[in-house]
Formats: C-alpha cells, structure tokens, sequence
C-alpha cells in the first residue's frame, strides 16, 4: 500500500504546481509572455500570510484573504509598471524585465525580512487518514481537493462569464479582439490578477507543507510549475492542470524509489523526452501559421 501512498503524496504536491502553473499559462496564453516573477509572487503571499497569523493573530482563513488581496494587487502593479510598457517590445526585453522584476522581489524581502528562514505555523491539521496500510496527511487532501477547486472555478469563469470570453478572444486574437471593442490591457490586468491570486493560495499550501518561509523560497517551485505548464501545453489551462499532476507524482515517485538527490532532475529529464515527441505538451495545440 506504499504505493498508493506515494500516490496520494504525488497527487497533494502536483496540485501545488498546477495551481501555480495556471498562473503562468494564463498570462501566457492571453499575454503571450512568460513572468519569471510568478514564483517570487508566492514568496510574497507566504510571508503576507505569516505574519497575517503570527505578528496579528489572524485566523487561517482571514491570513489566506490577506495574502490573496496583497499578491492580487503586487501583480496588477507589476504588470503595469513593467509589462504594460513593453507591449510592443520584443520577446527577450520581456524576459529580461521578468528576471529583473524577481531579483527585485527577492532582494527586496531579504532587506524587509532578513535572509533567514522563518518556520510557517502549523495552521491545517496535523492529522491523518488510514488507507488500508497507507496512511494520508489532512494537508495533502485538502490540497488536492483546493485544487480541483479551483479548476472548476476557473473553468466556470472562462467559459460562462463575458470577461471570461474575452480572454480566450484575446488568446485567439488580440488585434481582432481590439476590433470588436475589448479593452485589451484591462483583459491582461484581470489575467495577471487572477494567477496573482493563484499563487497566493499555492503559496499557504507549500508553506504549510514545507514550513520554511525565505526570500527565494518561490524559485524552484515556480521553475517546476513553469516546467508542468509546458509539460502539459503552455497556453493549454487543462494541459497546466493535468501537467502539474503528472509532474507531482512523478517528482514523489523518483523520491522514493531512485533518488532524493537525482529527483529534479529526473523530472526535467521526463519533460526533454515529452517535448521531443510532442513539442507542443500534452494538451498544446499545434498552431500553424500562413506565410
């Protein structure tokens, strides 16, 4: 019954990445950038929630809609400050601007809160669930069912709402979209928002898991979430979801039965064989382009 422990175990830590990495496929989708600054946002969100609940007392649920609220705002003014200039600029000057908006961030938590680590509070049960011989943490199906959650919410908004149809008219096609009267800078606000949002919730769920809270605490998460939405299809919201899954279990398979040391890059390695047999992810569309 290890295995379907491991299972489990897989399923909580790739819901973390597929939360994350719904962030990035959105703004990517709609905005056609990639914001390195995203795993940095959840450092961000973990700090605003460690003190929401140590310094102010603040119950978990009031801690978790503080560090909502402050990463909601941080990436909305992000994208205005940063981004939104860069419209018309190319590629590698987004990337670039990107990799200087997470130092930034990252030095700029070490100046506010020290280089050092702070242990998270236990906020979530501590409690477990018999499987037969296996055994399940509350915090892993609470993150799960978080997950799924969201998806759904997501899901719903995007296909049933008027902003929602928006941004997949803007995915589409932002010079059409234009055309028909969409403010495209306020669709592209809303998307850096909303996966601001995201990684606030990702961001309690690591820390609660990993209770460690430190200025690059973000970075590695968001490089695999980033690593699952291509996994999965960059653009593709399902193939972020599905990629983050995949990537979890893989992650906590190669743990406990090759190597602690060797599990990152086991997990790449997995990503380079899947892209060279599907260059466009599990889920991603081939685009063909009239020339």
């Amino acid at each position: 019954m290890q295995f379907l422990s491991y299972l489990i175990n897989g399923l909580g830590l790739g819901s973390v990445y597929a939360i994350i990495a719904l962030g990035y496929t959105m703004v990517y989708g709609i905005a056609k950038m990639l914001n390195f600054a995203h795993g940095d946002i959840i450092m961000v969100g973990a700090y605003i929630a460690f003190f929401a609940i140590t310094k102010f007392s603040l119950p978990f649920p009031a801690a978790l809609m503080a560090a909502i609220l402050v990463c909601t705002v941080l990436g909305v003014v992000i994208e205005r400050l940063a981004y939104k200039p860069l419209r018309q600029a190319t590629s590698l000057a987004v990337l670039i601007t990107a990799i200087g908006v997470s130092y930034f961030l990252q030095n700029g938590a070490q100046i506010l809160w020290s280089s050092s680590s702070k242990v998270f509070p236990s906020v979530i049960s501590s409690g477990e669930i018999r499987l037969g011989s296996a055994s399940v943490s509350y915090l892993t199906l609470i993150t799960i069912a978080t997950c799924i959650v969201v998806m759904i919410c997501l899901t719903l908004f995007i296909n049933k709402t008027k902003t929602g149809s928006a941004m997949r008219a803007c995915s589409e096609d932002k010079g059409a979209s234009m055309l028909m009267g969409i403010n495209v800078n306020r669709i592209i606000s809303i998307t850096f928002a909303i996966g601001s949002g995201l990684a606030a919730i990702a961001s309690v769920l690591l820390a609660s898991t990993y209770p460690s809270v430190y200025p690059t605490m973000g970075s590695m998460p968001g490089i695999k979430a980033f690593t699952a939405a291509v996994f999965g299809g960059i653009g593709s919201i399902p193939g972020a979801f599905v990629g983050g899954l995949i990537l979890g279990i893989i992650e906590i398979f190669a743990k406990a039965y090759i190597s602690t040391q060797l599990s990152d890059a086991i997990v790449f390695a997995v990503l380079i064989v899947i892209l060279l047999i599907k260059p466009t992810g599990l889920l991603g569309k081939k685009i063909n382009v009239k020339v």
